[in-house]
């Protein structure tokens, strides 16, 4: 059987996920990899003349399930297809199953998966990434569009711009818990924004990729972080051959949802990488922490996770083996690029460059 990956590409109303999904067929086909893409199944069901909208609550209701029962039979028919094939194939989704649930009450979708005989939790499973490309309605109004998607209820106007806002988070926090969500920022150059979607496929997959350090700032916090995800992280680097960093991390969300994830790091030459992430179970992460290095202490953070103007952070804030720290991590932004920083925090300074604040430094602290 050749190596399959499924990938979750998803985001709020005009991220850019068209453009994407041929850039990624392109790009993955020219490595050898036979590249599949899975339909937006709720389009699908707009254009057929459904509408979620629509105050007819049984109709509503019905439709929701059988988007999730479609997804979910498309998604296996294409798994069954790359099962057959002779090169290693990459299963793509134009949105996955969580993102039906962004726009059904909990309620109602705890109902519908048990009548699918699944749950929120296996969905997240049954994906090796998902994607997340913010809408253009936050931080990039001036390429919001309705025209490439007819179906599209949010408008270009103040009122839809802000429903398609709340859309965009709705979606992020179906996925939340997911040990490889990755949320692509809106660039001022669009080609920055799908290129980083190709680099976190590629860390999937395993491809070299170029060396990029993320932007990392020492901050205050000032004020109150609206809608941010918090999680309690817990960080111990493992034994590894030279040139290696192995991490592993054992991460509770609120809500008390728990992912281990084991990450193996390795440079191959002075301008390329390769990164690979695999989810471990409870009894495998406990098996694992015995190859911990002795030399680096666990690590242990809050991180706080939100959107600001179109843009991504991530806020740590350590307790141990330090107590007096916190930074801040601008995800997929260049040396060059422009950020605009929340008026809730204060950076005290840019330590992008300064290897005292990597994480894998940190641990020597004692």
């Amino acid at each position: 059987m050749p190596e399959i990956k499924r990938i979750v590409l998803t985001g709020g109303p005009c991220a850019g996920k068209t453009t994407a999904l041929v850039k990624i067929t392109e790009y993955f086909s020219g490595f050898g990899y036979k590249v599949f893409n899975v339909p937006e199944v709720p389009t699908i069901f707009s254009t057929a003349g459904w509408n979620y909208l629509t105050p007819n609550r049984d109709l509503y209701y019905k439709g929701e399930r059988a988007i999730l029962a479609t997804q979910l039979a498309l998604e296996d028919h294409f798994m069954r297809l790359a099962e057959v094939c002779t090169k290693p194939v990459l299963v793509v989704c134009d949105r996955g199953t969580m993102d039906i649930s962004a726009y059904i009450k909990p309620e109602e979708w705890e109902e519908i998966t048990a009548m699918c005989g699944t749950n929120s939790n296996e969905l997240l499973e049954r994906y090796d990434a998902v994607l997340h490309l913010v809408s253009a309605a936050d931080g990039a109004e001036q390429y919001y569009t309705t025209a490439t998607n007819a179906t599209r209820y949010e408008q270009a106007n103040e009122e839809g711009l802000r429903i398609a806002r709340e859309l965009d988070k709705k979606v992020i926090k179906a996925w939340t818990g997911h040990p490889h969500l990755r949320v692509i920022n809106n660039h001022d150059d669009f080609e920055a924004k799908l290129n980083r979607v190709l680099k976190e496929i590629s860390k999937v997959v395993g491809l070299p990729q170029p060396v990029q350090e993320e932007r990392i700032f020492r901050v205050e916090i000032i004020g109150e972080i609206p809608e941010c995800s918090e999680s309690e992280i817990t960080q111990t680097y493992l034994l590894a051959e030279p040139g290696c960093e192995v991490r592993l991390r054992h991460r509770v969300f609120n809500g008390g949802k728990v992912v281990n994830v084991h990450r193996s790091k390795k440079r191959i030459s002075d301008t390329e990488i390769i990164e690979t992430e695999r989810r471990v179970d409870n009894n495998l992460y406990e098996q694992m922490l015995q190859q911990a290095d002795p030399y680096r202490s666990t690590i242990r953070k809050r991180r706080q996770s939100f959107i600001w103007k179109g843009q991504f952070f991530e806020i740590d804030t350590f307790m141990e083996p330090v107590d007096n720290l916190i930074l801040m991590e601008a995800k997929g932004f260049s040396e060059q690029e422009t950020i605009n920083f929340p008026p809730f925090i204060k950076v005290l300074e840019d330590v992008t460059s300064n290897s005292r604040y990597l994480n894998y430094n940190i641990a020597l602290s004692r």
